[in-house]
């Protein structure tokens, strides 16, 4: 890895944050959030997965484990001595494999409807769905539509499933799920001191509170769990000034 394998950086503060995508996003789909970030305290590291974004060229295995060591392996490289980690979805996970891998480096952890570090149960027809995505667009739309309540236009609708093929490799895409889903590491956290914030959409009926209570809430020791109002699962694109006040508030405390 390059050690200036990252694909975007905002902001020039001391306090390093690097930021995890979810499995439809990528690095540029924090972009709506980046003019509300705090550029004089923080400095926020946006990265790609390997087969995403400025990274699609990149081969992997495309797991929970390789992703958050290419993190740790960044900020390594970049002389970053200690860091919070801010992932949205399935960008959850990796988020906590980072502090499972680098435990001394990070401060804090901020989950946006964060995948548990369980898994997400699925079967039946919504695996269908999910497992199927990798090669419908249609797919991808209805579980976007879905994961944001069936409350928010077509027009965003279009533009996020567009950006979702565009900055993907389908190879990628299709290795994540399974990753993401599958992937259960939970015993390793359990009694974790890290501190941790969970924000997820009112709107959102997968990654939703009934969600994070008995994971996240149970799991982490130093855990603070907030729902965002007239949010789903894509609180950057829908509520973005909120979601930055929300971040910083929590990381000016680590």
């Amino acid at each position: 890895m390059h050690p200036m394998d990252f694909a975007a950086r905002v902001g020039s503060g001391d306090h390093a944050v690097l930021v995890l995508h979810g499995w439809f996003g990528s690095a540029a789909a924090w972009a709506p959030l980046w003019p509300h970030l705090d550029r004089a305290r923080f400095s926020y590291y946006f990265m790609d997965y390997r087969g995403y974004g400025t990274r699609k060229h990149v081969e992997g295995v495309h797991s929970i484990e390789e992703a958050a060591s290419d993190t740790v392996t960044m900020a390594r490289e970049l002389g970053i001595e200690r860091f919070s980690v801010i992932g949205h979805s399935m960008g959850g996970s990796v988020m906590q494999q980072v502090a499972l891998q680098a435990p001394d480096l990070v401060r804090a952890l901020v989950g946006i409807s964060p995948v548990p570090a369980s898994g997400v149960p699925m079967d039946g027809d919504l695996w269908r769905l999910f497992d199927g995505a990798a090669d419908s667009a249609d797919n991808r739309r209805a579980i976007i539509d879905f994961s944001t309540g069936n409350r928010l236009s077509d027009v965003w609708l279009d533009a996020t499933v567009q950006h979702s093929l565009h900055h993907s490799t389908r190879q990628a895409f299709a290795d994540y799920l399974m990753a993401f889903a599958r992937t259960d590491f939970h015993e390793r956290v359990v009694g974790s001191q890290t501190p941790v914030l969970v924000l997820v959409g009112e709107h959102d009926p997968a990654m939703s509170m009934a969600v994070m209570r008995p994971t996240y809430g149970e799991w982490y020791r130093d855990v603070q769990l907030v729902e965002l109002p007239n949010a789903g699962h894509y609180a950057m694109d829908e509520l973005p000034v909120t979601l930055a006040t929300e971040i910083e508030k929590f990381l000016v405390e680590h």
